[in-house]
């Protein structure tokens, strides 16, 4: 990891929450007390940044300096809130287009993803705080500078996000193994959001219950199933077609 990806000390990273620094996460000793360990907890709550608790071993991988037990590592990209996209995509005359990600933690799939989103004109990719890729520089370099221009919304989790997305007036469509219907045979020319899971575990349960449709990729050779970040291509450029086949332009 490069020494312009973190940040380290607790002192030094609170003035980095307060000056409005990017930040991806917070790791945080396990056992850290204190009363600047206090304020860094205070400030993480505040601003609400991801924290998550760690041996220290964690930390002196990532440097031996005096971290202090906290090291905050910084995103190349500002997130967005999804309560405020959705109102704003809107208000923009869009039938929008929102790429959910559930459980994809490969930081190369999910910039090659970005990559296809950004082609296929996407509005926004959903990602949930934890259990999955956030945006580094590798996946970055893997979304050659997509992720720079694709609003990236994390959110709490994938479920709270695809029932927003419901109550918003969005059709959510699941990539799936388990759909009876093809892909091509769901209407993309609505305000939409594909859901793509796990390449292990597919999409979790409790959000395939809240999917309006499941969908699957014909397999026709030996393997079973595509790489993620190619399904999520395939997924995208049906959406594509079928709106340019009815008059669509970009945005």
């Amino acid at each position: 990891m490069e020494k312009s990806d973190y940040i380290f000390g607790l002192r030094a990273i609170i003035e980095a929450i307060e000056a409005g620094k990017n930040i991806d996460k917070v790791l945080m000793r396990r056992d850290l007390g204190g009363d600047l360990a206090k304020e860094l907890a205070d400030k993480i709550k505040e601003y609400g940044v991801v924290c998550q608790k760690v041996p220290v071993e964690r930390l002196n991988r990532i440097t031996m300096k005096n971290h202090q037990g906290a090291i905050a590592l910084l995103s190349p990209v500002a997130y967005n809130r999804l309560d405020y996209l959705i109102p704003q995509m809107y208000e923009e005359g869009k039938t929008p287009v929102v790429l959910v990600l559930d459980g994809i933690t490969d930081a190369r799939n999910f910039g090659a993803i970005a990559r296809s989103a950004d082609c296929a004109a996407v509005d926004a990719i959903v990602i949930p705080e934890k259990g999955s890729a956030s945006v580094t520089g590798d996946a970055v370099k893997a979304s050659a500078g997509a992720l720079f221009y694709v609003p990236v919304c994390r959110e709490r989790d994938t479920a709270t996000a695809v029932r927003q997305l419901k109550e918003n007036g969005y059709l959510v469509v699941g990539a799936s193994e388990k759909g009876a219907k093809s892909y091509v045979d769901v209407d993309f020319t609505v305000p939409v959001a594909i859901v793509m899971g796990a390449e292990d575990t597919g999409i979790s349960h409790e959000v395939l219950r809240l999917c309006d449709e499941l969908v699957s990729i014909p397999m026709l050779g030996n393997i079973g199933s595509l790489n993620v970040s190619v399904a999520a291509g395939v997924m995208l450029y049906e959406v594509v077609r079928q709106r340019l086949a009815s008059g669509f332009t970009r945005g």
